[in-house]
């Protein structure tokens, strides 16, 4: 870690007089005085109804009732409280209500199930859980197995509403310190169940920094982050880091409606956008005469997070915004933006970028050097960083396994050319070897993409007795192309001719939708497991759509 760097910035964080800090007095409490104090922070846009506008004090009053009522209910430093909410203002507010405690704050997709909160919950051995009357009863079919689950508070029912109403507005917020928990997320992998990965104060200095360099946040900005924060970004960036800055976001509670999004940006001026790939694919699908009827003019800045971005919607958003989005590459473990196209870096399209100033990133090889240029290998990062994990909950083992001589292995294979740029390859355990030659799923995904009304593709490596794997593509189609053999046919050789002629699927199935992560990462393992006739695992995290 470049201390010396992060030593001239702990001047921009708010530490209180014993050298103690809280990421909620940083995000919110901070401005109570200050010139943002009557400055909107959440500009609301519910599915249906009026757009509700909360300025900072707002939200401060609203996280310290909150916060009271969860004192009141015996919460104390360490405990773990959770929230199954939808987008609603409630959820932001109590997140940080939660924090102000000294607990530690937990979020689930409102779209989990039965089984996915009892795995989160008893893992966790949550104390206290905020949801609303529709969400609870999935919550009351699994209470009786969770002895630990001591409340759950119903946000939208008259008995909360008035513990709140009579809540005071006055709170002293706990200190902590910067290695203390703050929050924790759950993550999928290909085996078991999910895993807890914890994230502490102290990351908040290396959050803000990311969001001022890479998203180039400025104070008059309007900001989208379209994430829901069930995910890493949907804490980090819409949260936190942006709060933090004092910037004015927009939350819209809503699915996805490209009518809808365009009309939310335009509306409200919206002038720095983050979203993820597949939401901007679902954007192109639904044509270019869309955008145009809507004033954009206020966009100044494209970024997009997730998985990576095709090179086709960068150069579809120069033609249609008149400027590129900016893609960028991190995990839920390293709690921050690690490798981006920054606002200052030409772009080439397809590529993660660079590594942040602060970061020291690398490949290589699998006899664990560093890789030639333009080779494919392991993606690593040095630590420690302000915002990596702290540790997995309850699972040293599993923490412990994501270092390896002194570095963090992200799991990802990648390659880095002659610039210095970086390439994500795939997942380490999705790379195909076909006929000896190895295959990264992304680029015959963005080869299949290019082809005219393709609107997603999802690859995997198929067993094959002679070539050991082939590639089978799993594609959605426009639903006004129709599915045929002379297609796949037709978009077997666009991916020779795109990309390679030992790299094409050999076998291609349309179906309607890919399996992925509510973040839009494509679970190629589910893919995988539905083709061999196995079974699928946890899908806890799965879009719902």
């Amino acid at each position: 870690m470049n201390q010396d760097f992060w030593n001239t910035k702990n001047g921009t964080i708010s530490y209180f007089p014993d050298g103690s800090l809280n990421i909620a007095y940083e995000v919110l409490d901070k401005h109570l005085n200050a010139p943002n104090r009557n400055k909107t922070a959440l500009i609301f846009e519910p599915e249906n109804g009026d757009t509700v506008l909360y300025t900072f004090l707002d939200l401060i009053k609203l996280s310290n009732k909150i916060a009271n009522i969860l004192t009141n209910l015996g919460v104390v430093k360490g405990d773990r409280v959770f929230l199954f909410l939808p987008r609603i203002p409630e959820l932001y507010a109590s997140f940080l209500g939660i924090v102000k405690t000294g607990a530690i704050a937990g979020t689930m997709f409102s779209a989990f199930g039965e089984s996915a909160l009892k795995d989160r919950f008893e893992n966790s051995e949550a104390k206290i859980v905020l949801t609303t009357k529709e969400l609870s009863a999935r919550i009351e079919q699994v209470k009786n197995r969770l002895p630990k689950l001591e409340h759950i508070l119903v946000v939208d029912e008259e008995n909360f509403k008035q513990q709140l109403e009579q809540a005071s507005e006055q709170f002293s917020i706990v200190h902590m310190n910067s290695e203390d928990y703050a929050f924790m997320l759950y993550t999928s992998g290909t085996t078991g169940k999910p895993k807890g990965i914890v994230h502490a104060h102290g990351g908040i200095i290396q959050q803000k920094e990311s969001a001022k360099l890479v998203l180039d946040l400025k104070d008059d900005d309007v900001y989208w982050c379209t994430a829901d924060p069930g995910w890493v970004t949907g804490i980090v960036y819409s949260i936190l880091a942006n709060w933090s800055l004092g910037i004015t976001t927009i939350v819209y509670g809503g699915r996805f409606d490209a009518q809808i999004w365009y009309q939310i940006l335009a509306k409200n001026k919206v002038s720095v956008w983050y979203t993820a790939p597949t939401a901007i694919r679902m954007l192109m699908a639904k044509g270019d005469d869309l955008v145009k009827q809507h004033d954009l003019s206020h966009v100044r800045f494209l970024a997009s997070v997730g998985e990576p971005l095709n090179p086709e919607a960068i150069i579809w958003a120069q033609k249609v915004f008149g400027k590129p989005f900016h893609d960028t590459w991190w995990q839920t473990e390293t709690g921050s933006i690690m490798i981006a196209n920054s606002p200052t870096l030409e772009i080439k399209p397809g590529s993660m970028g660079k590594p942040l100033p602060w970061m020291n990133a690398n490949v290589f090889n699998q006899e664990g050097s560093q890789a030639q240029v333009d080779e494919e290998g392991d993606l690593v990062l040095h630590p420690p960083w302000p915002s990596i994990m702290r540790t997995v909950w309850n699972n040293q083992e599993k923490y412990d396994s994501y270092f390896k001589n002194g570095w963090y292995i992200t799991g990802d294979r990648a390659k880095k050319d002659k610039d210095g740029y970086f390439w994500f390859v795939g997942r380490a355990d999705d790379v195909i070897k076909t006929s000896g030659e190895r295959v990264g799923p992304f680029e015959v995904e963005t080869a299949l993409i290019d082809f005219p009304g393709v609107v997603e593709a999802g690859v995997i490596g198929k067993p094959d007795s002679l070539r050991g794997e082939i590639i089978k593509a799993f594609v959605v189609i426009k639903p006004e192309v129709k599915p045929s053999e002379e297609l796949k046919e037709q978009l077997k050789e666009h991916v020779k001719k795109y990309l390679a002629g030992h790299a094409y699927p050999r076998e291609i199935e349309f179906i309607d939708k890919l399996p992925k992560t509510r973040s839009g990462k494509i679970m190629r393992r589910i893919l995988r497991a539905k083709e061999m006739g196995q079974d699928i695992g946890d899908t806890s995290t799965l879009e719902e759509y």
